[in-house]
């Protein structure tokens, strides 16, 4: 599963790092990143603690990206 990130939605609520903390980190203004990583879009195993991450994001700053349209950054 392939999950990107749009920082300028992320309104730091902190859904996404309760759901899964081993994939979703923040910046030091309290946006969501990627564990370790400074990408956009990262592919991931599919789980349900993932799938639920993106799910609650209430302002839709995760989103799972369709595998023909994946650009690896």
């Amino acid at each position: 599963m392939k999950i990107k990130i749009i920082p300028e939605k992320c309104i730091a609520c902190g859904l996404c790092h309760l759901e899964a903390a081993d994939v979703f980190d923040y910046s030091d203004d309290g946006i969501v990143k990627f564990y370790n990583s400074n990408q956009l879009e990262k592919s991931f195993p599919e789980t349900s603690s993932l799938i639920s991450a993106v799910k609650k994001c209430p302002s839709s700053a995760l989103q799972i990206v369709d595998d023909k349209n994946f650009n690896s950054r």
